[in-house]
């Protein structure tokens, strides 16, 4: 009988385990669904393309997202913050005022012609927790693009992602 109550134990313990594992997964997926959305909503694609690979191009000369060494809380105060003295605007509402000081303890006058751009749009807490999270799961530590990475961002039906397609996979275009 022991035997019987301690495997049902386990049993249960198991069904748990993989029930709170599916709930994390789903949370994680749908966290870097709305950080996709922040992504493109503060148009960080638009120095740091849309893949994160960064280098020249439109809208500007950002770093890799892709080849970035920077740990989970650096990219945050990357993103509240900016980076003084390059063009990376900070998000976070307050980040240079005077009462505030929680960039670098600087503010605005301290800053001087350091001072980060203003942003498009300012991010609120769980908007940068989510960016973060989309950048770290998604685009961080990744090799060169990839057309399954393309699709996921644009869609299945994007002609755009078909640079990434190899050699005699090219889609064919309706009409020729």
């Amino acid at each position: 009988m022991r035997t019987t109550n301690l495997l049902t134990m386990f049993l249960i313990a198991m069904l748990v385990a993989g029930a709170g594992g599916q709930a994390v997964d789903s949370a994680d997926k749908a966290l870097d669904a709305e950080g996709k959305s922040v992504f493109r909503r503060a148009n960080c694609m638009g120095c740091h393309k849309w893949d994160g690979s960064g280098g020249g191009g439109y809208g500007g000369d950002a770093l890799s997202l892709r080849q970035t060494q920077l740990s989970r809380e650096q990219i945050i105060m990357t993103v509240e913050c900016g980076r003084p003295g390059t063009g990376m605007p900070y998000h976070m509402r307050g980040a240079y005022d005077d009462s505030n000081k929680p960039c670098s303890g600087m503010d605005r006058q301290q800053a001087g012609v350091q001072m980060p751009p203003e942003p498009t749009t300012y991010l609120r807490a769980n908007d940068i927790k989510a960016v973060v999270a989309y950048v770290i799961d998604t685009i961080k530590g990744k090799g060169s693009t990839t057309h399954a990475e393309c699709t996921a961002f644009w869609g299945s039906d994007s002609r755009v992602c078909n640079v990434y397609l190899g050699a005699g996979q090219q889609q064919s275009r309706p009409g020729g």
